[in-house]
């Protein structure tokens, strides 16, 4: 088995198709996102650049990314989710990290992920996540956690302006990161 790096844009579905591999595999999950968040409550002016879908400086990003995998014991299978975003990042991370990576291009049409981020409410006590607009992922109780029975919330980021200024900046970064893992001989498209 291999770790593994998803490229996608926002809402493709890393966060899910991670937990699966975490509860079946034994992945530990690394989402930039939640680093970025727990960090952001440090720095106001970090959060203040995610409520906007800014990304945040390359150099910050490997820092947060390559402290986690080392955190790691050794040959722990991980998911990198969220990163690398650029091709600098991708050129930066690429000596910090084992041999057995793999990186996974997941392809989602946009008009889904649109809906998948307005429709996203999350539990803040488990962080399990639901979807208003998508019949298999509602919880049972409208706003309701299935598990937690708390209030559930939606993220801040989750506007559809963050989502377009997102998207944009991940279809203008997108390219050059899968030539440098094509070039590799190491990405997968799914």
């Amino acid at each position: 088995m291999k770790s593994i790096i998803f490229l996608a844009p926002p809402a493709a579905g890393k966060g899910t198709l991670s937990e699966y591999l975490v509860k079946k595999f034994g992945y530990v999950h690394i989402s930039t996102g939640e680093i970025l968040r727990d960090y952001a409550e440090e720095k106001e002016s970090l959060a203040h650049q995610l409520e906007k879908g800014e990304y945040i400086e390359d150099d910050i990003i490997i820092k947060l990314v390559t402290q986690k995998i080392a955190s790691l014991p050794k040959n722990t299978l991980f998911i990198l989710d969220g990163v690398p975003r650029t091709l600098k990042q991708a050129q930066m991370l690429d000596p910090y990290l084992p041999s057995n990576v793999i990186p996974i291009n997941i392809e989602v049409d946009p008009s889904i992920l649109l809906k998948r981020v307005l429709g996203r409410v999350v539990c803040p006590q488990c962080d399990r996540n639901y979807n208003i607009y998508f019949r298999e992922f509602k919880p049972h109780v409208d706003n309701l956690c299935d598990d937690c029975k708390i209030s559930l919330e939606k993220r801040s980021d989750d506007t559809e302006g963050s989502f377009l200024k997102r998207y944009q900046k991940y279809q203008e970064s997108v390219l050059p990161i899968i030539k440098f893992y094509q070039e590799k001989g190491t990405l997968i498209r799914l």
